[in-house]
């Protein structure tokens, strides 16, 4: 199996997932202005939809090309110290964000304009 292949299942992939899964909450905490519980339930599942397909079409790809392309930087420079970098810090800011969901509740990652009025 390629090295690239490898660090995509185990994890960026995984990583991608952690981050849909945080859109997820957004999407929830932000529904929570819709009143109406047909038109809340309706707009949840189309965000959750599209959130899914730009992490597998557009976040997954774009972080393994990423990768690929700090691996063949790498062979040249003698070192794999830059896809180690970012494969660190990948992974550092996916914690840190569930962190401060888990801690603070989703509104302490979101813009102060994003936030909903009751609370």
């Amino acid at each position: 199996m390629k090295k690239t292949t490898v660090v995509r299942n185990y994890y960026v992939l995984p990583c991608c997932l952690l981050l849909l899964n945080l859109i997820n909450n957004i999407v929830a905490y932000k529904s929570e202005e819709i009143g109406e519980p047909l038109l809340r339930t309706t707009a949840v599942i189309f965000l959750v939809l599209a959130g899914s397909a730009l992490v597998a079409f557009l976040l997954a790809p774009a972080i393994t090309k990423v990768v690929q392309s700090l691996q063949v930087g790498s062979r040249r420079g003698a070192g794999e110290l830059g896809e180690v970098i970012f494969l660190v810090l990948l992974g550092a800011a996916v914690f840190w964000l569930y962190y401060r969901v888990t801690i603070h509740g989703v509104a302490s990652i979101l813009p102060a304009d994003w936030r909903n009025p009751h609370r």
